[in-house]
């Protein structure tokens, strides 16, 4: 039986506001704009152009938009712009399924609002949870936090959300998948049911659709059209390849594009583990990442990606989902995704923020079925090319 649902639906590509083409045509504060100036962002993406009035005239909406396309803008200004610095206490509350996602949005809203005093609090597990209670006790009005630690800090009394105006829900269907159901439905039974709540997901299912129909009141839908399911920035390619010679086909890659800085994806952890291997004994600077590390093993392989002490990283989609770094000019798909969907999530992690970035995927003969149903998804064009071909 299908869901009901009363929302307002605007289709990103046939329905986008003309109007709405740079941040200059937002009614924004003096101190929120002098931040977007500042972070260099002139014209709106689509998730924008869209989103951001009706947060800012505090209606509920519901976003669906890829990691990369502007969202945590699209979410984070109206929330800067609606909170009041005055008041100390929690104001705004934004739910995320990793750490390292909690960490990246923090920042990112830090420094759109570093003119607004509003204080920007990240909370997550695998960290002493001490710390970050003292910092509710300084005083935060922005928090931003992973399930799991959220609760247990609201469960101590340090997290109070009495003062909640605004609540965002970010990779929705993300921290569905992993489990968070639960824990998403008690945190929002703590929030006043006054409040302004926004969802944001890569895919809107039954599932997602369930949570927005309970938690959600008259919400605008935006929805992405095909042609933006990937980013048109992107250049990507694919290469032909004998299960045999996958290896040295990527190592080919590797040394005629010059590639300094990539994030090569794999199936499972232990094919993850031994192309590692395999690229380091042969002089690459490559680490894997994937979900069988310790938090304390996954921040140091990260921080030594971010430092470019590491060049290549050898990655498990769980694992990278949500990493957002900067400067990534390659994703090579070692193994293509079974799932359309997670083609897309892979190769949004070049490209960020409008920069240009490209996309290689190595294809068994065996695996042309996947091939064509990642093409089927989008109209952006997916190139075949030698595997010596130089672009």
């Amino acid at each position: 039986m299908p869901l009901k649902t009363s929302c307002r639906i605007s289709v990103i590509g046939e329905m986008i506001n003309m109007q709405m083409q740079s941040f200059e045509d937002l009614p924004l504060s003096v101190e929120v704009m002098k931040g977007v100036e500042e972070l260099g962002f002139n014209s709106l993406f689509p998730i924008q152009a869209e989103a951001i009035i009706p947060l800012l005239e505090g209606k509920d909406v519901i976003g669906q938009a890829q990691t990369g396309t502007g969202k945590t803008a699209a979410f984070g200004i109206p929330m800067l712009e609606r909170l009041n610095h005055r008041v100390n206490s929690v104001q705004g509350l934004i739910l995320e399924p990793t750490r390292e996602l909690a960490i990246q949005v923090a920042d990112h809203i830090n420094q759109l609002g570093k003119y607004s005093k509003l204080r920007v609090l990240p909370v997550y597990g695998g960290e002493a949870i001490q710390r970050q209670i003292h910092a509710l006790k300084r005083g935060s009005h922005i928090v931003v936090g992973t399930p799991g630690r959220t609760i247990d800090l609201i469960k101590r009394g340090n997290l109070r959300l009495a003062s909640v105006k605004v609540v965002v829900l970010d990779e929705a269907d993300r921290m569905l998948d992993m489990g968070f159901i639960d824990d998403v439905e008690y945190i929002l039974s703590k929030v006043p049911f006054n409040r302004q709540t926004s969802l944001f997901s890569a895919t809107i299912d039954q599932m997602v659709m369930r949570l927005c129909n309970r938690y959600m009141k008259d919400p605008e839908e935006i929805l992405v059209s095909k042609d933006e399911i990937a980013l048109t920035q992107i250049d990507q390619y694919y290469v032909i390849v004998n299960h045999s010679s996958k290896f040295e086909n990527l190592r080919n890659i590797l040394d005629e594009h010059h590639i300094e800085r990539a994030i090569i994806f794999c199936k499972t952890r232990r094919g993850a583990d031994r192309l590692a291997r395999n690229l380091s004994m042969r002089g690459y600077s490559a680490e894997p990442f994937h979900a069988g590390f310790t938090q304390s093993q996954r921040k140091s392989v990260m921080n030594a990606f971010r430092r470019r002490k590491i060049k290549l990283l050898v990655a498990t989609d769980v694992a990278a989902r949500g990493l957002d770094i900067r400067g990534i000019t390659h994703i090579i798909n070692y193994d293509i995704p079974m799932d359309p969907l997670t083609y897309f999530h892979r190769i949004g992690r070049t490209a960020r923020m409008g920069r240009e970035g490209t996309a290689i995927t190595l294809v068994g003969y065996g695996e042309m079925t996947e091939l064509r149903h990642i093409k089927n998804m989008t109209n952006t064009m997916i190139e075949e090319i030698e595997s010596n071909k130089v672009f």
